[in-house]
């Protein structure tokens, strides 16, 4: 059983049967609606011939507009002698007394054939509107579908799935120039020869098999031909192939264009990063390097220092020794951060602590600078990490205190607001514009009117932005030129 309805043969018989099946219902049917007229006049109601012909041409009409015109014409004709028999005098035969009645009968045939011309236009109009609709409603959807992607490779693998899904065809199969391999819907053996792929994309024009139904078009930007497209199944209009063709050429093309702007834009910022580095190690490292050599030769080369310059000299060499260890830290944090190799301690905890700890330990940056702190009794604790919060306030303390003249106030403020703690500190510097605003964030960056008139790395608002970030909150600044800045951070309060 299964073999029989297999074959070709067998399935090609089984469509002629249903299609003649198909035809004779109609023909059928528009016998019944001219024997119904002519029964129903002649018979029962008694009306004069133009009621008759006039209810003759609706009916074929009717059959037009519903099986096409071969099934019209044949009603038109059929009409027309049952109209001469049954209702033009001498009744009873096809003979036509009285000249106007040849007038009448030829009138009424060319208009029912020419009427059923124009209703089986209209009809086969409407259905190729409905097929061209459908086909760009395809279209549209296919094309949605191509930007799912920006890589080239996983979009190649998609394209084959897509084009089968989005066409209801069988298989379908992509090949570029310049790749070896062939995408396929599926790795089954489609029929779509590899050879018939690259034919088309060297030659530059489709091969249709309208009988095997199986096409190949070659995929086009412009007059450049990047590839070809092979299918399977029923195949969609000429004009379809081409607009699809179109789509998947544009879309592979955007897609190698994104990684090439992505493979450019990676190294343009890295070699961003290498400039900022060296622009760290240049003013950054240097400082303190040159000043523990000084002091460790000043030791070696003078024994006759008391114990008091000595003691200096070693403190010199001390505190710059734990600032280049400061800077060394930041660095490895930063690549912590980035990696996401880090973990949070969370307990809940007042921000007056961590406020109180960061001040202590920033008093050697805040020494010029009186800190007034203004934080309400009843604030809300948070949920944080205790030594990662101290360590972005004391890199916004330090941050205040190395852009502010000496002996202007910070002041730290506090307020809960939505489920939110929001921590300021608010400063009297030269403020920031609203351009760098949105850059001061950024790992290395660091303002263009003092980069080098202020020492820094540009990495202790990046290193705050990922920390307060990792607790689920936002940092921000808002800024003034001439009037200060206001760096601001939440967190969830417990």
């Amino acid at each position: 059983m299964s073999n029989r309805l297999s074959n070709p043969t067998r399935l090609s018989y089984n469509r002629l049967v249903s299609e003649s099946g198909r035809v004779a219902s109609g023909y059928a049917l528009a016998a019944a609606v001219v024997v119904g007229v002519t029964l129903i006049y002649h018979s029962l109601l008694h009306v004069n011939p133009t009621t008759v012909a006039l209810t003759f041409l609706v009916g074929v009409l009717a059959i037009s507009a519903t099986w096409g015109l071969r099934h019209a014409v044949v009603t038109a004709f059929a009409s027309t002698l049952l109209f001469n028999y049954y209702f033009l005098p001498p009744i009873g035969t096809f003979t036509i007394a009285d000249p106007q009645n040849w007038v009448a009968l030829i009138a009424f045939l060319i208009t029912a054939v020419i009427a059923s011309e124009l209703s089986e236009r209209a009809r086969r109009e409407a259905r190729n509107s409905n097929e061209r609709r459908r086909e760009v409603e395809r279209l549209y959807s296919f094309s949605q579908l191509l930007l799912s992607s920006d890589n080239v490779a996983e979009l190649l693998n998609l394209i084959p799935r897509y084009v089968v899904e989005s066409f209801n065809l069988k298989f379908a199969a992509v090949s570029l120039t310049n790749r070896a391999d062939v995408y396929r819907s599926q790795p089954a053996n489609d029929g779509l020869e590899i050879h018939d792929l690259q034919l088309v994309s060297a030659r530059g024009e489709p091969k249709i098999d309208a009988l095997g139904h199986v096409a190949f078009v070659p995929l086009r930007m412009g007059v450049k031909v990047v590839g070809s497209l092979g299918i399977s199944g029923t195949i969609p209009s000429r004009q379809t192939l081409e607009a699809l063709s179109g789509l998947i050429a544009i879309s592979v093309e955007r897609a190698g264009a994104i990684e090439k702007l992505g493979r450019a834009e990676a190294a343009r910022e890295g070699e961003q990063l290498r400039t900022a580095l060296l622009d760290s190690v240049t003013h950054e490292f240097r400082t303190p390097l040159t000043s523990i050599k000084a002091s460790v030769t000043t030791l070696l080369g003078h024994s006759a220092l008391d114990s008091g310059q000595r003691l200096e000299l070693l403190t010199v060499i001390n505190e710059e020794s734990d600032r280049l260890n400061r800077l060394v830290g930041e660095a490895a944090e930063m690549a912590q951060l980035e990696a996401e190799e880090f973990e949070l301690s969370l307990e809940v905890h007042p921000i007056q602590q961590a406020v109180d700890a960061a001040i202590e330990e920033s008093k050697h940056a805040l020494e010029s600078h009186p800190v007034e702190v203004h934080l309400p009794p009843n604030l809300p604790p948070a949920r944080m990490d205790f030594d990662r919060i101290k360590e972005v306030l004391r890199h916004l303390l330090e941050n205040a205190a190395k852009y502010s003249p000496e002996g202007t106030p910070i002041h730290i403020t506090g307020e809960a607001k939505n489920g939110m703690l929001t921590t300021s500190i608010a400063d009297r510097g030269p403020g920031i514009d609203d351009f760098e605003q949105a850059l001061v964030f950024d790992k290395f960056y660091r303002g263009r009117n003092h980069r080098f008139q202020v020492g820094g790395t540009g990495m202790g608002l990046a290193i705050s932005k990922a920390l307060v970030e990792a607790h689920g909150g936002r940092i921000g600044v808002t800024s003034q030129l001439g009037h200060g800045s206001v760096f601001y951070f939440t967190l969830p309060v417990a």
